[in-house]
Formats: C-alpha cells, sequence, structure tokens
C-alpha cells in the first residue's frame, strides 16, 4: 500500500495492561490493542511490547514513522534506559528499551512518562486549545501558553507544557510532582494521600474501620454522593482532606508555571466531591508574620468545569493607560487568572495523543 501520511505507534504501559495504538495525522489508525502486563520472564515482556507494536502497524496498513510510547520510570527517557520499575518488576537493572524497539522496528523511537504525555496531550488537542477558543469566541485577546497535567490513579503523576516544549528537565525528571510532601504529613510524599491507596487510607481512618475492608475509591465516590449506603460523612471528609493535599501540590507547582491545570487519571471522575475545595484552597490566604494576609498565590483560580466558573475566568478586561510624559497608550490585562479543569480526552487517549505530538514535533511533521 503506497504511503500517504504520518504514522506515529503508541504504547500506554501500566501494571496490568499494555494497550497499543496508531495514530496516523492525528488521528487513530488502529483499534486500541491490549496484551496482559504479567509475563513470566522479561524476555516474554519484551516480545509482548514488540508483538503489540506489530499488531496495530499491521492494523494500520502502512509502515510506521515512528514509535512514541509512555513507560513508567524511573528512567532515562532520552536514551530510552528502563530502570527498576516496581509495577513491572522484571525489569531490573536497566533495560535499553528504545534501542531494542529501534533494532527491531528501523524507526526512530521516543519514550515518556504517562504524565508528560498526558500533559502534553491535553496541551495540543484538549484543555488548552479548548480554553483558548472560548477565549477568542468571548472577544479576549489572551491566549494561554503554559499547562500543568496532573494523573491521580495508582500513583500522581505530572506533566508541564510551556508553548509546546514538553518540560523534560536535566535528568529526565521534570514535573515529578509525587515527590513533593503531604500537607498533612510532611514526613510523607504526597503521592501518599493522593492516589488509590490514599483515598482508601482516608476513608478507614474517618469511618474508622481496618483499610481491608474498605471501598475502593469509585464506591467512595458514590457514598458521598448519596447514591449508594454507607458512611457518607467519612466519604465527604476523605474527599475533602484529598482536596487540601491536591491544592497544596498544585498551588506550589502552578506558583512557579502560571498557567492552566488539567486533572486526569481514574481518580478524577470524583471531582464533583473535591475540584470546588481545591479552587477554594488556591484561592486563599497565608497569614503573615506581625498580622495581616497575603493571596496564597498571585494569579485567581476558576473552576472550569461549571458554568459560574467559567464565566468568571472569561471575564477578563483589557486596560487601556497612558505612557508616562506621551500621548501614547499601551492595553494590559491587570487580573492575572488560570483555570482548573478535567481531563477533556480522557487520560489514555491524552497519553496516546501525546506521544503522537512528541514524536510529530521531533520528527518535524505538523501537528
Amino acid at each position: 500500500m503506497k504511503k500517504t501520511n504520518n504514522t506515529i505507534l503508541t504504547l500506554d504501559a501500566g501494571g496490568t495492561n499494555l494497550v497499543f495504538k496508531a495514530i496516523r495525522d492525528a488521528k487513530a489508525a488502529s483499534d486500541d490493542f491490549s496484551l496482559a502486563a504479567n509475563s513470566d520472564s522479561l524476555e516474554e515482556l519484551l516480545q509482548k511490547i514488540i508483538s503489540g507494536f506489530r499488531e496495530v502497524e499491521k492494523q494500520s496498513g502502512e509502515k510506521s514513522d515512528a514509535i512514541s510510547f509512555s513507560f513508567p520510570g524511573p528512567a532515562d527517557y532520552e536514551k530510552g534506559i528502563i530502570g527498576n520499575l516496581e509495577n513491572l518488576p522484571l525489569i531490573r537493572g536497566g533495560v535499553a528499551l528504545k534501542k531494542m524497539l529501534e533494532n527491531e522496528f528501523q524507526i526512530p523511537v521516543f519514550i515518556n512518562n504517562d504524565g508528560d504525555l498526558f500533559a502534553l496531550g491535553e496541551a495540543m488537542f484538549g484543555l488548552l486549545p479548548e480554553t483558548n477558543k472560548k477565549l477568542k469566541e468571548a472577544g479576549v485577546n489572551k491566549q494561554y501558553k503554559n499547562l500543568l497535567g496532573l494523573t491521580l490513579g495508582t500513583g500522581f503523576g505530572g506533566g508541564i507544557v510551556s508553548n509546546g516544549q514538553l518540560w523534560m528537565g536535566d535528568n529526565s525528571a521534570g514535573a515529578e510532582i509525587n515527590r513533593m510532601s503531604n500537607y498533612l504529613n510532611r514526613n510523607e510524599s504526597v503521592e501518599e494521600v493522593l492516589s488509590i491507596r490514599g483515598v482508601k487510607r482516608l476513608f478507614s481512618q474517618k469511618a474508622n474501620c481496618a483499610f481491608e475492608n474498605t471501598p475502593e475509591p469509585f464506591d467512595i465516590y458514590r457514598i458521598g454522593m448519596g447514591e449508594k449506603k454507607g458512611n457518607r460523612k467519612a466519604a465527604t471528609e476523605a474527599w475533602e482532606s484529598f482536596a487540601i493535599v491536591l491544592a497544596d501540590a498544585i498551588g506550589n507547582a502552578i506558583s512557579l508555571i502560571d498557567g492552566l491545570v488539567v486533572i486526569g487519571g481514574g481518580l478524577s471522575g470524583a471531582h464533583p466531591l473535591f475540584l470546588q475545595r481545591v479552587v477554594a484552597e488556591l484561592n486563599g490566604d497565608f497569614t503573615k508574620t506581625g498580622g495581616g494576609k497575603v493571596s496564597r498565590l498571585e494569579v485567581s483560580a476558576y473552576k472550569l468545569e461549571n458554568t459560574e466558573g467559567l464565566i468568571g475566568f472569561l471575564e477578563q478586561k483589557e486596560k487601556q493607560i497612558t505612557v508616562p510624559f506621551s500621548n501614547e497608550t499601551v492595553s494590559y490585562f491587570p487580573d492575572k487568572k488560570i483555570g482548573v479543569g478535567i481531563s477533556r480526552l480522557g487520560t489514555s487517549e491524552a497519553v496516546a495523543m501525546g506521544a503522537y505530538a512528541f514524536a510529530a514535533k521531533m520528527l518535524g511533521f505538523n501537528k
């Protein structure tokens, strides 16, 4: 078959499943193809990765231009060497995954972590362009260029995109937000709360029940919403504590990044029970020594998931001021605003589209 477009093979690698997809011209060129990550040996696992890419390339009907995918760390992502993994214990001592796949397929291979690619996918195809479109439609002469992406699931991940560029860091460790400290217990990492196990632990503490008898997070959410019988007070208090810890992490990160915030991962589906509190915390105050208050952030945060929050965010009025000693005027936006929203693509799709966007940029393809 004659090649007509650019095709990128992607993979979302988790501890349970390996999900492969071919993407051509920013659209799916194959079905999702899944293989169980559980394997008896490293060789079996690596052969699954190769066969998965082979399958979606076959479905796409064309020779691929590159492979680009997410894989858990720690890793040297630029060299494509994967270190010791907790969720994939067969990966030990450093595995040269990039070079192996380049030898096998004879095309460029790019590897990043899922938080990075999630953020890039939402920056190129999700929340960021959607928000900028709404600003333009509202007649606001301002566009956002920076995005903090967060994933809440088995763990807590993050990614930063600025002007379409993924922030990697010098050691492939940029945006490792899971290493921030837990606001409720500074001796713990924030991931001890902002994860599946964290939500369950919070509920077990609030409900005074054994951890092994604690419902799963989705059921805790349903209890909190009154959709399922259970200790509703404990459920709502658990998500409230979750929100306080999440807001602290976002506040610390966004003070450096100054951009939109998008949240994904399985736990993001519970946002009706935590997102409003997150935004309220971001708009709170610090106490100054000697008395008085100072705003938690230099910017004001708005919840993009309801009409009131979206309208407030879009009300950005440009002000004209006179240049001293002249008749000239210049305009600026005196009110500094950021928006906080939930993934527009869905986490897995955002990761795949981020992988596509990363490879397309590296190879000089158009978006």
